[in-house]
This record gives C-alpha cells, structure tokens and sequence, in this order.
C-alpha cells in the first residue's frame, strides 16, 4: 500500500509533468504520441528517481524506510544548490529551527556557520553562560568532528542535528584551534537566551549588548534603551560582538529606532527586484558606536551598516563575518519545512559584504580595549 508521502510526491510529479505537456508539441498518429525531446527527458528524470527507489527498496542489504528515502530525495533537492544556508527540514529538525528563534531550546548553546574564506563549519559564537561557552569554546573554532565522527561534507544543520540531544547528555565537540584539534565534552542543558543587557559606563555612556535578533529581542531593547534614557546618559556603545544575527525584521524594527529617516537596507532577488527597507524620522540623538568582531553574522552586519552608512555611529573592533544573504523559512502543513537562500543585501552605501564582512573604521584586536576606544569616541564627540 503506497504511503500518503508517496502519494504526495508522485501526485506533484504529475501535475509538473501534466503542465509542461500542455505547453509542449505533441502529435497522436493512430495509436502512437510523437512527444518533443524535452519533454521525453522530463518523464525520463522522474522515472530514473522512481525506478532508483523501487531498486534500493528491493536489493539494499537491510530494511528500508521510506519516509528517509523520500525526506533524503527531498534534502538532496536543496543540497543540489550547494548552499550552505539552504536547507530540507524533516518536522523535528524544524521544530529544532523554531526554537532557535523563540529563545529556548535544549542544547550547549553556539551558533555555527560557514567560513566563507575556507568552506569550514565554524563557530560563530558561543552564548553568554552556556555550556559551550563555560567549556571554553571560542568563536572562529573551527568544528572537525562531532562524537569522534567527522562532519566533512556535512550541512551546518546537520552538524547541530549531531550535536543536539536530551537535557543533561553529554556530546563530544572536536574543535581545531590556530592549527591544534582540541576536544570538549560538553553537558545540553536548556539554554533560555536573554539576548539584551545594559548598563552605564563613565561619563554616563550607556552600554548596550544585543547578542542575537529573536522573537523577543525588539522588546527587550526598547527596555533596556528606556532605562538608560531615563538615566540621562549622553552617549551609546552597541556591542554586536559574537552576535551571530536571527531575525531581519527585529533587526529592522531596531534600526528604524535609531538611525532617523533613511534607508536601512535593500534586498535583491534573482530576478534583480529590489526590496528597500526604510526608517522614519525618529532617531536617537546621540553620538554612538558599535562594536564588531568576526562574530558579527547577518542582521548585526545590516545594523552595524545602517548606522555607518547613514552617519549615525562608527564601527570599532575587527572585520564582521560577511554574510549578505537573506533566507525565507517556511513551514509546511505536516510539520516539515525549509529555508532557502532568496536574496542578497546591501548595505545603504550599495556594499555588498558576503563574504568580506564589515571593517570598521577603529580596528583593534583587543576585546578590552575596543570597549575603551569606543568610550573614548563618545567622550570627545560630547565635549
């Protein structure tokens, strides 16, 4: 008896197929049909994936699943794309994708990413308190193996597959680290993300960490912002470090907080439609700077560049990540999903940093003193 999966697969077979027929020459002479070359080669193509199946079915040396061998058809589709950020989810990973933007989850709490100078799977930044970071994983390690079994080849998302597991287990993370492999057993726990914090520095400069663009990330920065306001600090230092990004529309709704009337950011599909994102005329009106390292993913980059482009602050740290592509997630009515790479950004300046990243204009490789220099900055703007 044929599953429902099948059935859904084979049904969408037919409706590509029974659409392209009636866009294709075709002659019926007696009892034959004389059909075009393409479409020959399309009812080919399907029955080639069909045919493999019922082969592997029948001959593999052990049981089969179907519903692997149909999500594998499935993840191969993406993969096909040679994209790293593109991605097939069966229901649990999915369920997995969501909660990495709600705030919770169960796991040892990093983010990871691919270095788009070498190829590898690296870490992009451990969160504050988390078991990754307490077991001294660094942002810029680069992930060799995942319970002594290597992840060459593999997704990023099938490396956090490997690496996410039940509460208080334990996973084993090979890292390589300035040319050394270095290995860390580190216990999952339930990770519950605060991705804002404040305080006021000297001189009342307000200091501001976003570590990651959640659901709930907006809310909490218009906290934290009102407090310090309410403080009377003169000044704000926005620290993007090890902020690996999230959500485009939490990076854009803080961007339009701050910036004033201007633009925030543009997106480009493959048909070379721009999308722009615009603020309005509210702004906080202070002299800023925001920190960045190569932790710096995705909406950090678009926030960093919203407020350097449009003059409202200056970048100090080391040069961002470089990711300048935006992904679609959607989900589907049995619980699977996917995300897929549809556009790419730019910053308001037309840059277009994938794989370059941002470079600030006060670099500096010390994590202490960057936190100094931009001080230093707002100190000499407020005289």
């Amino acid at each position: 008896m044929i599953s429902k999966k099948r059935a859904l697969i084979y049904s969408i077979i037919l409706v590509i197929v029974t659409i392209i027929c009636t866009s294709m020459f075709q002659i019926t002479l007696g009892n034959k049909v004389i059909i075009s070359k393409n479409l020959y080669e399309l009812y080919s193509k399907y029955d080639k994936l069909l045919g493999l199946e019922n082969v592997i079915e029948s001959e593999y040396y052990q049981k089969v699943s179907e519903e692997d061998l149909i999500d594998g058809a499935l993840k191969g589709l993406f993969e096909g794309l040679n994209d790293p950020y593109s991605q097939y989810y069966t229901s649990d990973e999915f369920q997995t994708l969501k909660e990495q933007t709600s705030g919770s989850f169960v796991g040892i709490g990093v983010y990871i990413g691919v270095n788009s100078e070498n190829d590898k799977i690296t870490i992009i930044s451990p969160i504050e308190g988390s078991p990754a970071q307490k077991s001294g994983i660094k942002s810029g390690d680069v992930v060799v193996k995942v319970n002594g079994k290597s992840i060459e080849s593999k997704t990023v998302d099938e490396v956090i597959k490997q690496i996410k597991g039940k509460e208080n287990t334990t996973v084993n993370l090979t890292v390589e680290r300035d040319g050394k492999e270095i290995d860390f057993d580190i216990t999952r726990k339930t990770i519950v993300t605060k991705s804002v914090s404040s305080e006021v520095k000297e001189d009342n400069i307000g200091y501001l960490r976003i570590t990651s663009f959640d659901e709930n990330t907006y809310k909490e920065f218009k906290e934290n912002l009102s407090n310090l306001k309410e403080k009377g600090i003169k000044g704000l230092v926005i620290d993007l470090r090890d902020n690996p990004g999230g959500l485009l529309d939490v990076c854009v709704d803080i961007a339009d907080d701050l910036i004033g009337e201007g633009t925030i950011v543009y997106t480009k599909d493959n048909s070379g439609k721009k999308e722009y994102y615009k603020s309005d005329k509210n702004e906080l009106d202070m002299p800023m700077a925001v920190l960045i390292n190569g932790g710096s993913a995705s909406a950090s980059e678009i926030l960093t560049a919203a407020l350097v482009d449009n003059n409202k602050a200056i970048a100090i740290g080391e040069t961002s990540f470089g990711k300048g592509l935006v992904q679609s997630v959607k989900g589907l009515k049995d619980g699977t999903g996917y995300k897929l790479t549809t556009a790419q950004y730019f910053t308001p300046n037309d840059n277009y940093i994938n794989g370059k990243g941002i470079t600030p204009k006060i670099q500096e490789k010390d994590k202490n003193k960057q936190l100094k220099l931009a001080i230093e900055y707002i100190q000499e703007e407020i005289k």
